[in-house]
């Protein structure tokens, strides 16, 4: 405990020590016995401090980090955030060994785990640190499913597609696809089951792992030679659990192998969750000045998104309705999302920025503003990529000028608005610029709701509300 809050520098409530007698403290003094000799005399007192307490801060809160415990973490003891085990002694009991090492097997949920360690994402696994070489003994009798630590997540999907169906490698796939599942977002849960006719990837986790099971072999061994017409033996023979194994393998590794969509999705997926940060390398500056690799990269970035433009304008709904002239439909926020996401999946990994910065790189004098850093500026990278526009503008101000002259045709027309009205119409205007467009029940939420909400908006406006806010959905759009 002192190593660690020292060479950490973070208190003493990143570090705490945990054991059945916690809240008892070891007092030493020193005792003057009869023939004048100086001894140590213990005695105990109570700290105050409660084990379970301890224990229900490491479970729950950020600190403690880490814990010193004697025997603590073994049975009867769940904290399911925990991500290492540390092995500072010899354990001999095997069955002991296995219950501590599965204290760190426990699956969290993201929230949970989020509000105990604020900048991760998902526990995808936990680590075992073994400082007496714990290892060397052969304790342990479990296996785990990772067996193909050298073979890439591509290969093993594009091997099972091509046959392969050894014990080893449906293992680590099954490895690999219980991590992924774990990270996935909303968004690329549901278009994975909408590729696995309905069924989450957990499904074909379960399926893999169960095939892989002795006992769920021998039991479909035993199914096997009742359907043959024998009776079923306790221990079937080698070559009926063999063929049933092989059985139910074959059914496991069958969403997999029979739908190249769903690996390309899958692989597509992760590559976009795949981060390399290099914390070695240096950056070193050569030359300063303009740059025609640069001058090109831009150049190369731009023809890719048109392109890109052009072959799915017909797979893409937001494309679709940005290629229609007049717009068939009303462009929404989420069709906007769903073509972000598109342009981010690799290989392209592009950002409206990026992207923004490339055609201002190209040509300065067609982009105006600093561009990019919403996500409804795509509108105006795709109409700029299509040609509707001479130039290349921020959605946000493009939105304002609408406003603006829309408010100036509003007074000439005689329609009057007051203090309080404009300040409404400012709110909306602004919603419309980041979100598209604006619905009754965005009032419920910030800013609107801070300024009265939905009620307050039809006391201000009357029944003109809803027609207006049609209206303005149309005219700052376009």
């Amino acid at each position: 405990m002192q190593i660690v809050r020292e060479e950490f520098g973070k208190g003493n409530d990143f570090c705490q020590k945990i054991t059945y007698r916690t809240n008892v403290a070891r007092v030493l003094t020193k005792k003057t016995l009869a023939d004048g000799t100086e001894a140590d005399e213990v005695t105990f007192k109570s700290s105050g401090l409660d084990a379970e307490d301890l224990l229900s801060s490491f479970r729950n809160s950020y600190n403690p980090r880490v814990v010193v415990t004697v025997d603590m973490i073994a049975t009867g003891t769940d904290v399911r955030p925990l991500e290492i085990v540390f092995f500072m002694r010899t354990v001999r009991s095997r069955n002991f060994f296995e219950q501590m090492k599965g204290r760190g097997v426990r699956v969290v949920t993201d929230t949970e785990f989020q509000s105990v360690t604020p900048d991760a994402r998902s526990k995808t696994h936990f680590v075992i640190v073994d400082a007496v070489g714990l290892s060397e003994q052969e304790m342990s009798d479990t296996q785990p499913l990772e067996r193909k630590h050298s073979v890439s997540f591509e290969k093993l999907l594009q091997a099972v597609a091509f046959g392969n169906r050894e014990p080893d490698a449906l293992s680590s796939l099954a490895s690999r696809l219980s991590r992924l599942d774990r990270q996935l977002t909303k968004d690329d849960r549901k278009s994975v089951e909408q590729l696995n006719a309905g069924k989450a990837l957990a499904t074909i986790t379960g399926a893999l792992v169960d095939a892989l099971d002795p006992d769920v072999q021998i039991e479909a061994a035993r199914q096997l030679a009742v359907a043959a017409g024998l009776a079923p033996p306790a221990e079937p023979p080698p070559e009926i659990i063999a063929k049933a194994g092989a059985i139910l393998l074959e059914a496991a590794a069958k969403p997999i192998a029979a739908n190249p969509a769903l690996r390309n999705k899958l692989i597509e997926i992760k590559k976009s969750y795949e981060q390399t940060i290099d914390t070695v390398s240096k950056d070193l500056v050569l030359e300063a000045g303009y740059s025609a690799a640069a001058q090109e990269k831009a150049r190369s970035i731009v023809e890719s998104f048109e392109t890109f433009i052009r072959e799915n304008k017909d797979e893409i709904t937001a494309l679709q309705v940005l290629y229609s002239r007049p717009y068939k439909q009303r462009l929404t926020f989420k069709q906007i999302k769903e073509l972000a996401d598109a342009i981010q999946r690799p290989p392209r990994a592009w950002t409206p920025e990026l992207l923004w910065q490339a055609y201002e790189k190209l040509d300065r004098s067609k982009v105006r503003g600093s561009g990019g850093r919403l996500l409804t500026d795509i509108v105006s990278l795709v109409r700029f990529a299509l040609h509707q526009g001479g130039e290349l503008r921020p959605f946000q101000e493009q939105v304002h000028e609408r406003f603006s002259a829309w408010l100036a045709q509003q007074e000439t027309s005689g329609r009057k608005f007051t203090d309080e009205q404009r300040q409404w119409l400012g709110l909306i205007r602004d919603h419309i610029a980041s979100s598209l467009a604006i619905e009754r029940d965005d009032f419920e939420y910030v800013p609107f709701a801070q300024h009265g909400g939905l009620g307050k908006a039809y006391q201000v406006f009357g029944q003109h509300l809803t027609p207006l806010l049609n209206e303005l959905n149309e005219v700052l759009v376009a």
